[in-house]
C-alpha cells in the first residue's frame, strides 16, 4: 500500500527524514534463561519508521548467533553479545544505552 504524502514536499527533503534513529533510545540487556542460557534483549526500536526484521537480520549476521523478533518491536539474540551489537548500532546511527 502506498503512503500518501500531505504536504507535498518530496519524500527526500522532508525535514525529518533521518532524524528518528537519532531520537530513539535503545536498551540492550541481557537476560538468563532456563539451563543457564544468556539472551541479548534488544528493545526501543519505533516499529512505524524502522524495518526491525532487517535490523535483526543484520545483527544475526554480525554476531553469528541465531534470534528473532518479539512482538515487531524487541530482538532477541542468542547468546551475550552486548559490546558487538552496541557498536553496530551506534554505526547505524542509534543512540544506544547497555543496561
Amino acid at each position: 500500500m502506498k503512503e500518501k504524502n500531505f504536504t507535498g514536499i518530496p519524500k527526500e527533503l522532508q525535514p525529518w527524514e533521518g532524524f528518528s534513529r537519532n531520537n530513539q533510545a535503545i536498551k540492550i540487556s541481557v537476560d538468563k534463561r532456563r539451563y543457564g542460557k544468556n539472551v541479548t534483549i534488544i528493545e526501543g526500536f519505533d516499529p512505524k519508521s524502522e524495518d526491525i526484521d532487517e535490523i535483526a537480520k543484520k545483527l544475526k549476521r554480525r554476531v553469528a548467533s541465531g534470534g528473532t523478533v518479539k512482538e515487531g518491536k524487541i530482538i532477541e539474540l542468542q547468546g551475550d553479545h552486548r559490546e558487538p551489537v552496541k557498536k553496530l548500532l551506534d554505526d547505524m546511527g542509534f543512540k544506544t544505552e547497555v543496561i
